[in-house]
């Protein structure tokens, strides 16, 4: 019986699942049964921790993915049958990256991606990018909503480093998923954090004011001894997955305190008389476009 070895899956391209042991990666295959178990969602995705046999210098097949402990996903958006596409397994953190312009930071896009994590425990830091083209008060609006909300923010310019060791720091030790819309900088942000990586960035479309694609194929990068990102092509629409309307309420921090105190019970907080979460916006506790992201998602 040959050695087993263990170790993280770092690219998935082609039918070839790269497993990072040690220094060494292997180019490996799925063992034949496990493709005739295959079952919905991703069977081997970046962040999975697997077992592998070799089978020669540098190659190997895998015989089993270890459980996960979380996994990040969403819906395809041209997916014709309901799927889940997972975007990373076994995140310490999501670094859900948006610039103050160029492209424009969309809250409702932001939002879906909140939810997502919020679904799964999932920790965030907001990082707000192109610190530069913020030209007033009224660009931190947004961010400072965040803020107030709970959640981290940071803001950074990849061009002149400002706001990067703090997030350095953070990153460290942990593995992330490193997401957002494309064109906001996020290849260039992690070549101002670790320039041996060398990533290839882009430009953003004038025609379209949205980012071009530079990462076409999710990978772990390894920028330190301990430290994995897993940088994820850029999104433009984020559909949720697995995440009922009736439970979206749970998943928005600033409606938490209010749930339970609606006069109906369930209540969806969108038509009802006497809504406690209704009450909260109408008085400014909640703000309104919050309440819309949430309706929009509610459906």
């Amino acid at each position: 019986m040959k050695e087993l070895h263990e170790g993280i899956v770092v690219r998935v391209h082609g039918g070839h699942h790269y497993v990072q042991d040690g220094e060494r990666i292997v180019d490996c295959s799925l063992r034949g049964l496990m493709k005739k178990e295959r079952v919905a969602g991703d069977l081997v995705v970046i962040g999975d921790r697997v077992r592998w046999e070799p089978t020669g210098e540098e190659t190997g097949v895998i015989t089993l993915v270890l459980p996960r402990r979380l996994v990040l996903s969403r819906k395809p958006p041209a997916a014709r049958s309901p799927q889940e596409q997972v975007l990373v397994a076994n995140p310490d953190l999501a670094l859900l990256v948006f610039a103050f312009q160029k492209p424009v930071l969309s809250t409702f896009m932001l939002d879906r991606y909140l939810v997502a994590c919020e679904a799964v425990a999932l920790p965030v830091v907001l990082v707000i990018n192109k610190l530069d083209l913020a030209t007033g008060a009224e660009d931190y609006a947004a961010s400072s909503l965040y803020q107030r909300i709970g959640y981290q923010v940071c803001y950074t310019n990849a061009l002149t480093g400002e706001g990067l060791e703090p997030l350095r720091e953070r990153l460290r030790g942990k593995l992330s998923i490193l997401t957002g819309p494309s064109g906001v900088g996020k290849s260039s942000l992690l070549n101002a954090l670790w320039p041996q990586l060398a990533l290839r960035t882009g430009e953003i479309s004038e025609y379209h004011a949205e980012g071009v694609h530079t990462t076409v194929v999710s990978r772990l990068l390894q920028p330190e001894l301990g430290t994995y990102v897993a940088d994820t092509p850029g999104l433009r629409t984020y559909e949720l997955w697995d995440i009922d309307p009736e439970q979206l309420d749970a998943f928005f921090p600033e409606m938490r305190p209010y749930l339970g105190q609606c006069h109906f019970k369930p209540c969806t907080h969108t038509h009802e008389p006497r809504c406690a979460v209704k009450a909260a916006v109408e008085r400014g506790e909640i703000a309104p476009v919050r309440y819309e992201s949430y309706r929009k998602m509610f459906g």
